[in-house]
């Protein structure tokens, strides 16, 4: 039950802060001047401050989560001096969650800001957000390592996480632009067309960064093992998540040579009800991949492939 619960959390908290991270630079690197200014294309405020408040929530529980596993009590209520004394402050995973803490919280003032200095707002999000998205690694398989090793598999840990939430930023972005209520007239395609043709650049980096960082981070975790890791819990799991992958890859591929194209002729022509509805139906099944490949990865990050290997 207590895997079941720590696996929902580790979900939810990388879910919050990759979509934080991932919709703020999106604002950056997809709009223009004016358009930052939330409901004037995008109205992203709210969602932005929802997701600042809640990851300082999910940091919590699952910072208690933490403490109840290594102080062994049988309760929540007598965890506060294990938090502090043996967690927060004698742990690298205490000094990293103090610096999500802290990085949520200027996350929700640089929100605040939106109305005032949209550009400087976006950059204010998205610096606190990769800053708290980053110290994830900390609770993946990196932190198992030492010495140099240690560190560069959590670089790698973070680019992964980094162009992750990019990803998934850009996908709920689209799905906000792609709403009914959202499209409503000429003018909102067009923006939508050129916010498409945008993202093909950063979704080609998006796509090599995770490619490579996966290949890599696999290569810390199990080493060039094949055979004996697809016996085990982890490598179905991992398996799984490279086929959704590629999966989304194949999706991304049809979106950028078939429906981006598409939804550009049919604003010329006037008539973009069908290019918008095909790409509707294909956000909708990249979105879901997504979110099924982060409860994998929350799953993943629960699990030692160096002891079931050895077990079998």
């Amino acid at each position: 039950m207590s895997d079941s619960i720590n696996i929902v959390v580790r979900f939810a908290l990388y879910f919050d802060l990759m979509l934080l991270f991932g919709l703020a630079i999106f604002g950056l690197y997809s709009l223009r001047g004016k358009e930052r200014l939330s409901g004037t294309v995008l109205n992203f405020e709210s969602l932005l401050y929802a997701t600042s408040a809640l990851g300082v929530a999910l940091s919590l529980v699952a910072m208690c989560l933490l403490a109840k596993a290594m102080s062994g009590v049988s309760g929540f209520m007598e965890l506060h001096h294990h938090i502090f004394e043996m967690v927060i402050m004698g742990t690298d995973v205490g000094l990293t969650w103090m610096i999500r803490i802290a990085a949520l919280v200027m996350a929700i003032i640089g929100v605040a800001l939106n109305k005032r200095m949209p550009t400087v707002s976006l950059w204010v999000v998205t610096v606190s957000a990769a800053i708290a998205l980053a110290t994830l690694a900390w609770t993946g398989h990196g932190a198992m390592d030492e010495g140099s090793r240690r560190y560069w598999h959590f670089i790698s840990d973070i680019f992964h996480l980094l162009a992750a939430g990019g990803w998934l930023g850009a996908l709920a972005a689209f799905a906000l632009l792609l709403r009914l209520k959202s499209l409503k007239g000429e003018q909102d395609a067009r923006i939508l067309a050129r916010v498409l043709t945008g993202f093909e650049t950063a979704g080609a980096v998006i796509v090599v960064i995770i490619s490579i960082t996966g290949v890599v981070n696999y290569l810390f975790i199990v080493g060039p093992n094949l055979d004996e890791v697809m016996l085990s819990t982890y490598g179905q799991l991992l398996f799984l998540k490279v086929l959704l992958f590629s999966g989304m890859i194949v999706l991304a591929i049809l979106n950028r040579f078939h429906l981006s194209p598409l939804l550009e002729r049919s604003v010329k022509n006037g008539e973009y009800s069908v290019a918008i509805n095909a790409l509707r139906r294909s956000m909708t099944f990249e979105f879901s991949m997504a979110v099924i490949i982060i409860c994998l990865v929350a799953w993943l990050g629960t699990l030692s492939p160096e002891m079931e290997m050895s077990a079998t």
